[in-house]
């Protein structure tokens, strides 16, 4: 149950993204973790081997991967990892129905464009995300039955990202997220395992992608489910 911010600028892209993840399922931190993937950085799940969030500067093409409800109806040992995903959007590869995989959001990011392919298990879905701020999680963009989508995309629009401190502001403003209850169903920085999931929300990455290249920053949290 991962969340990303996005604004989508003329010059610009810049997003803020929390991940959410078992935290007994190892990862590694943002690096070049591809030896056949040369210059290609991300956040590395130790166990599949795929990537979270990754980006590539030669390209100039970012993704991150986000869960969501499907209707898969296969057997679990012929699903396919997501984590692919990320990598092989960057490579200039997105992927195409249909998917022996559970339901994913794959937000892909590139100068002047943004868009959001969804798959539920029985259809992929393409979306671009318009110029301005806008949220996505386990469901549609903007989706205002989110709760914490309703309680913060007004407070993130309010604070728009291409005239301003760079990251600082949204930062300060997901410290101020993170004074709800993790398990409040509000929060951005969650503790999932109230709602029936072992998730919980692990670390942060700042990214901007533009003409002029890819800048990501990573933030582990000090401890699951908690900014200090």
């Amino acid at each position: 149950m991962c969340t990303v911010v996005i604004e989508v600028g003329e010059a610009e892209t810049r997003l803020l993204a929390v991940r959410d993840e078992d935290p007994l399922r190892e990862w590694d931190a943002l690096g070049e973790w591809w030896p056949d993937r040369p210059g290609v950085s991300g956040i590395r799940d130790r166990r599949a081997g795929g990537a979270w969030l990754a980006a590539d500067p030669s390209s100039r093409r970012l993704a991150v991967l986000l869960n969501r409800a499907d209707v898969l109806d296969l057997p679990e040992q012929s699903v396919v990892s997501r984590g692919s995903l990320a990598l092989e959007s960057v490579a200039g590869r997105p992927p195409s129905a249909p998917l022996p995989m559970h339901g994913f959001n794959l937000l892909e990011v590139s100068p002047g464009r943004a868009r959001v392919l969804s798959w539920d298990g029985d259809e992929l879905r393409e979306l671009d995300v318009p110029p301005g701020v806008h949220m996505i999680a386990h469901t549609d963009l903007d989706d205002p039955g989110t709760a914490r989508i309703a309680r913060w995309l007004p407070e993130f629009r309010a604070h728009p990202m291409q005239d301003e401190d760079w990251p600082q502001s949204w930062i300060r403003l997901l410290a101020t997220t993170a004074e709800l209850d993790p398990a409040d169903d509000r929060a951005i920085i969650r503790d999932n395992r109230p709602h029936g999931y072992p998730t919980q929300s692990l670390l942060y990455c700042t990214a901007s992608v533009g003409a002029e290249g890819i800048d990501v920053r990573y933030h582990g949290l000090p401890s699951p489910a908690h900014w200090a």
